[in-house]
């Protein structure tokens, strides 16, 4: 079996079937559907849905109810222990496959030698699938990127998003670890060490769509509580995230001696607009702080991050948001600013 589509199942179990649907009428057979419900109020309704996909498509869905909430990270890791095909696709529970999705990745692993992450392009829409409201395409076109720190430093801020990433099964079974759960970024972790010996192919097709506009469910598990607040994204819990970041790369930096760690601060300052904007409605004084703690972060030696700033503040995130999608519109692809800005700091 080449592909497991997993699925971290929490809440939202109303948007489930649409999620089922998009993924278990691909053209494509070689795939197994995963799903970890991770002991969530709405487990009832959840094994429901699943039980009636099951009838209709035998064979194909193995689910599995944790008995305690394990959080975002340790389900992650769980889902990897438990499929069983040579990579593993994630999927969130509210997003949506596009169709002829696996078929794209199963052909791009097949091209290219000991792919290790496959990055894919996404949109995000709002409401309803017909609704997109921006595009996630990296680069113009298929690319191949070999194994090491000039690779990783690409990848991992692009990992960040969970649907249709892809990584290596095995390869992310040698490395399984507890240490960054609570971060919500045990994918990232799992890129980073990956990409050392192994390589990454971009996909310019748009392979899953992300659903703007949910609520947060971090905070509820005994790893995340502290950090993370159910139902709301703190500026505290916006930095505690970024932390993370920081953290799983300067470690993977000191235990596999790859010097990433500058080459991923510059690369999320460079594109920092999402990590200010999540907090641009805060009041002034609060959002101020958040940056400036940011700053001393280490991205604050990078004009763009302070520029993103000024925009947010003079013109307001809606309008900012139109202008970053009309600039990626008109160019086709997310602008090279690693390019643009390569060594500039302040």
């Amino acid at each position: 079996m080449l592909i497991s589509v997993c699925i971290p199942a929490y809440n939202r179990s109303q948007l489930l079937p649409e999620l089922l649907e998009s993924i278990l009428e691909q053209d494509f057979e070689s795939f197994e559907l995963v799903i970890n419900e991770d002991a969530s109020p709405q487990r009832t309704d959840i094994r429901a849905v699943v039980e009636q996909y099951s009838a209709k498509y035998p064979g194909r869905i193995r689910y599995f109810e944790n008995e305690k909430n394990l959080g975002y990270d340790a389900n992650l890791r769980s889902l990897v222990e438990r499929s069983q095909g040579e990579y593993c696709l994630f999927m969130g529970n509210d997003d949506l496959m596009c169709a002829g999705a696996l078929r794209t990745v199963a052909e791009a692993v097949r091209r290219h030698p000991d792919v290790g992450v496959v990055v894919r392009s996404y949109a995000s829409f709002d409401g309803t699938p017909n609704n997109i409201n921006q595009t996630f395409k990296y680069f113009p076109e298929e690319r191949f990127f070999p194994a090491g720190a000039e690779t990783i430093g690409t990848v991992y801020r692009r990992s960040v998003v969970i649907p249709g990433m892809v990584i290596h099964r095995d390869a992310a079974q040698r490395f399984a670890t507890a240490e960054f759960d609570g971060t919500l970024l045990y994918q990232i972790y799992l890129v980073a060490n990956i990409l050392v010996e192994m390589n990454a192919v971009f996909l310019p097709q748009i392979i899953v769509l992300y659903r703007n506009g949910g609520v947060p469910d971090f905070g509820n598990a005994e790893a995340e509580r502290g950090k993370f607040v159910p139902a709301d994204r703190t500026t505290a819990s916006s930095l505690q995230f970024m932390r993370g970041m920081l953290d799983i790369a300067a470690s993977v930096e000191r235990k596999r001696n790859v010097p990433i760690y500058r080459r991923i601060v510059a690369d999320i300052a460079n594109y920092s607009y999402p990590i200010l904007s999540i907090q641009a409605a805060k009041p002034l004084s609060e959002f101020v702080g958040y940056w400036w703690t940011l700053a001393k972060m280490g991205f604050g030696r990078y004009p763009l991050f302070h520029a993103y700033f000024l925009a947010l503040v003079v013109l307001g995130a809606p309008r900012v948001d139109r202008l970053i999608a009309a600039i990626k519109s008109r160019i086709g692809h997310t602008p090279n600013l690693g390019k643009l800005f390569r060594g500039r700091s302040v």
